[in-house]
C-alpha cells in the first residue's frame, strides 16, 4: 500500500527544500502534530526557523531520518538523493503521500512536455462551467494538501515530471497532452525524461489513461506497449478552442484532451452546454499572447515557451507571415533540431534573433531554408532588431524555446522585460 501523509505519524520526518510545495508541507505536518528536520541549500533568513542549509549539516541530518519528503526541483537522481535512498531514507514527494490518503476518482492528473497548463486550465474552467466544485492545483494552481486549502468535489492537477517520479499510485483519470526533450538537467538522459513522463499512464489506480495524437507522443507510447485512448481533435474541439479565446492548431489538441477527460467524468455532454460553459476563459499569461501591434507590426508574447514544442505550434500556427523570432536562455541541452527543421520547411522569411545564454547553439541547428539569423547581446536589443526587420507588416513573436532563469527571474520576469521594450518603442 502507497504511503500517505498519515503514515508518517511517529517516524522521524524531514522535508527537503522550503519552497513553495516545502512550507505546505511543513504546514500540514504540524498541523499533525510532526516537527520535522528542515533543510534547505539556501535557508531564507525570513522564513521558518531553524532550517540547516544542505551542506552545513543538512545532509547529515536528512541521513538519520526515516522519511524524507524532497521538493519537485531536487533531482531524484541527484546523488544526494541516490545516497539517501541506499541508506534506507524514504524520499518522497508530497504530491504522492496527498493521493495515497484521497478518493483517486476524484482527481485528474495531467502531464505533458508542453501543453499541460492549457489543459488543465481548459478542463477546470468547463467543469466549473458545468457547476462542478472543481480545485485547480499542482504546478499551475495551488498545493492540495496546505491546510488551508479546502476540498472540492474534483480536484484537477497540473503534474511536473518531478512529480510524476514521486508518484507510487495514481488516480482513476490521467493524460498526456505531448512529449518533447525538456529538464535533460534533472532527467539526466531522454530516455528517461520519457519513461518518467510515460509513467504516470502505468500507475496503480489508473483505469483511464488518454493522450494527444501528437506524433512524438504516439510513437513513445506504441514504444513501451502502453494501453491509452487516444484523443484525435473533431470539430466540436475546434468550436471550443475558438469560443475559449485560444489559437492553433495544438491548443485544439489540447482542448480535445481536456474534453474527453471531462467527458470520462461526467459523461457525454451537449455541444451547447460545453459552447456556453467556455463562455469567460481567461488564457494563460504568456502563452502566446497577441500584444497591441506597433503601427502595422503584430507583437506576440510566449515567455511560457521553454522549450522547442511550443515554438514551433506557434511559428506553425502563423502560416506564412513574415515573422522575426526571438529565442535563447536557459542552456538545459536539449536538442534544437526539430525547431530547425520546422523553420526550414517555412516558405515566408524568418529572421532568427538569437539571445544569450544559448541561442548561439540554436542558431546553429535553425540556418537552413529560407532564414536569416542574428546574434544580440540581450533582451532589448533584439526587440529593435525584430522591429526593424520585421516592418512595415511582420511578426515579432517571442518565443525563446529555452527557460528564462539566469538572466530574468522567470519566465513572468521576461514576459515583462519584452512588453516594456516594445513599449518604449510606441
Amino acid at each position: 500500500m502507497a504511503a500517505s501523509f498519515a503514515d508518517l505519524v511517529g517516524r522521524r520526518v524531514g522535508i527537503y527544500g522550503l519552497g513553495v510545495e516545502g512550507r505546505a508541507s511543513l504546514a500540514k505536518l504540524t498541523a499533525m502534530g510532526i516537527t520535522p528536520v528542515l533543510v534547505d541549500d539556501r535557508p531564507d533568513p525570513a522564513g521558518p526557523p531553524g532550517v540547516l542549509p544542505t551542506h552545513g549539516g543538512g545532509l547529515e541530518a536528512l541521513g538519520e531520518l526515516d522519511v524524507v519528503l524532497k521538493a519537485p526541483g531536487i533531482s531524484r537522481y541527484d546523488e544526494a538523493i541516490v545516497d539517501l535512498a541506499s541508506r534506507g531514507v524514504e524520499v518522497r514527494g508530497g504530491l504522492g503521500l496527498w493521493l495515497a490518503g484521497v478518493d483517486p476518482s476524484t482527481v485528474i492528473c495531467v502531464t505533458g512536455t508542453k501543453g499541460k497548463s492549457t489543459t488543465t486550465s481548459v478542463l477546470a474552467h468547463l467543469l466549473g462551467g458545468l457547476g462542478i466544485d472543481v480545485l485547480l492545483a499542482g504546478n499551475i494552481g495551488v498545493v492540495p494538501w496546505g491546510p488551508a486549502v479546502a476540498p472540492a468535489q474534483l480536484t484537477v492537477v497540473e503534474t511536473s515530471s518531478f512529480q510524476v517520479t514521486d508518484l507510487e499510485v495514481g488516480p482513476s483519470l490521467v493524460a498526456v497532452t505531448s512529449l518533447g526533450q525538456d529538464h535533460l538537467d534533472w532527467h539526466r538522459t531522454l530516455e528517461r525524461y520519457h519513461d518518467d513522463k510515460l509513467s504516470l499512464l502505468s500507475l496503480d489506480g489508473v483505469t483511464h489513461g488518454l493522450v494527444s495524437t501528437q506524433p512524438a507522443l504516439l510513437e513513445a507510447v506504441r514504444s513501451r506497449n502502453l494501453e491509452v485512448e487516444l484523443c484525435p481533435p473533431g470539430a466540436l474541439d475546434v468550436d471550443l478552442t475558438e469560443r475559449l479565446g485560444l489559437v492553433g492548431a495544438h491548443n485544439v489538441a489540447n482542448v480535445a484532451v481536456a474534453r474527453r477527460l471531462l467527458e470520462h467524468q461526467l459523461g457525454p455532454q451537449a455541444p451547447d452546454r460545453l459552447l456556453e460553459a467556455a463562455v469567460g476563459f481567461a488564457p494563460l499569461e504568456s502563452r502566446f499572447c497577441r500584444l497591441e501591434p506597433l503601427g502595422g507590426i503584430e507583437v506576440i508574447e510566449d515567455s511560457l515557451a521553454t522549450n522547442p514544442l511550443p515554438t514551433i505550434a506557434g511559428i506553425e500556427s502563423l502560416g506564412d507571415r513574415r515573422v522575426a523570432l526571438l529565442v535563447g536562455g536557459q542552456d538545459r541541452g536539449v536538442d534544437y533540431q526539430p525547431l530547425g527543421d520546422a523553420l526550414a520547411q517555412r516558405h515566408a522569411p524568418t529572421l532568427l534573433v538569437a539571445m544569450p545564454d544559448n541561442g548561439a547553439r540554436i542558431a546553429e541547428a535553425c540556418s537552413a531554408g529560407n532564414v536569416e539569423v542574428v546574434q544580440v547581446a540581450d533582451l532589448d536589443e533584439g526587440v529593435e532588431v525584430a522591429l526593424g526587420w520585421a516592418a512595415p507588416d511582420g511578426v515579432v513573436l517571442l518565443s525563446p524555446a529555452a527557460p528564462s532563469f539566469g538572466r530574468f527571474a522567470n519566465y513572468a520576469d521576461r514576459a515583462a522585460q519584452f512588453r516594456a521594450a516594445i513599449d518604449a518603442r510606441r
